[in-house]
């Protein structure tokens, strides 16, 4: 018996020397696209479903990361100086001015600028209803910017859990096959089991990496819009305090007057204490005379 858990101790390390070699070369080597695709199949046919399915997962992933670049290229959400000068037309007094940077353009910062100071322009409609319209328009396009990183989350948070799943499955195959050899324990029967088992942990992580770290950035560039959003549109409907002198208020800081006994004004507070507030209950006190 110990020198059959030697000789699978041997194995082991073996098999492992042996899917570090291999893993480094295909690093290092520059591979044809016909030698690429017949090592994918070796590892789908090694790795079993899990190794499929994580493959399927991070084609997903890049879909939906290159649409949401294509979206992000194409409504230009880093152009945030014309929205700027807009507002600073618009702070100025020139409307005009302010609309004809804003014009036309793609950007969801423009966008809302624009419509901003059309509502205000017009007169027909409250500040309270452009502002709510504004606000309509600004989360619509927040939402259509997120769309499609949810699955991208679920993607990141899957990926090493199925990566697990197979290295687990792996070692229950690898140790089936120990039970069923017996005392005759041959190192290649161990090689399938362990390198499924390394496989799928590797391209579970392979995959998740990259999909956590994108998913962090486009939700981060989703976040500077919504601020930069609602920091512009806000002082459209603002004043820049920065600008406005404080007034000075005269306080009189001179003691009260003490009241002057026998003159009848410490008895004030007691009298106007004895009357209710409306005019109808208002009954002042009856004197008697001796």
């Amino acid at each position: 018996m110990p020198e059959a858990l030697s000789e699978t101790a041997a194995a082991t390390t073996a098999a492992a020397a042996n899917i570090s070699e291999r893993t480094s070369t295909a690093f290092i080597e520059v591979m044809p696209l016909p030698d690429i695709l017949e090592r994918a199949g070796e590892m789908l046919k090694i790795g079993g479903p899990i190794v499929a399915i994580l493959l399927l997962m991070s084609f997903v992933a890049l879909t939906i990361v290159v649409v949401k670049l294509l979206q992000f290229g194409w409504l230009r959400i880093n152009q945030r100086q014309p929205a700027i000068y807009a507002l600073r037309h618009w702070r100025e007094g020139k409307p005009e001015q302010a609309l004809a940077l804003i014009e036309g353009r793609r950007n969801p910062i423009a966008q809302v600028l624009s419509r901003a100071i059309r509502g205000q322009q017009s007169g027909r409609l409250a500040e309270q209803a452009v502002r709510e319209e504004v606000l309509r328009y600004g989360n619509d396009v927040l939402f259509q910017l997120r769309r499609g990183l949810r699955p991208l989350e679920v993607i990141g948070s899957l990926a090493p859990l199925l990566g697990l799943l197979g290295t687990v499955l792996g070692m229950i195959k690898a140790f089936q096959q120990l039970e069923a050899a017996g005392n005759k324990v041959n190192p290649a029967i161990l090689s399938g089991g362990i390198w499924e088992a390394l496989l799928t942990t590797a391209v579970g992580l392979c995959v998740a990496i990259p999909v956590v770290a994108l998913l962090n950035w486009l939700e981060r560039r989703v976040d500077h819009l919504a601020h930069d959003m609602d920091n512009l549109a806000t002082q459209i409907f603002t004043e820049d305090l920065s600008a406005v002198k404080p007034a000075h208020a005269h306080t009189d800081r001179r003691p009260p007057k003490k009241p002057v006994p026998g003159s009848g004004t410490e008895n004030a507070a007691t009298t106007t204490s004895m009357y209710h507030h409306t005019d109808e209950d208002r009954v002042p006190l009856k004197t008697t005379t001796g």
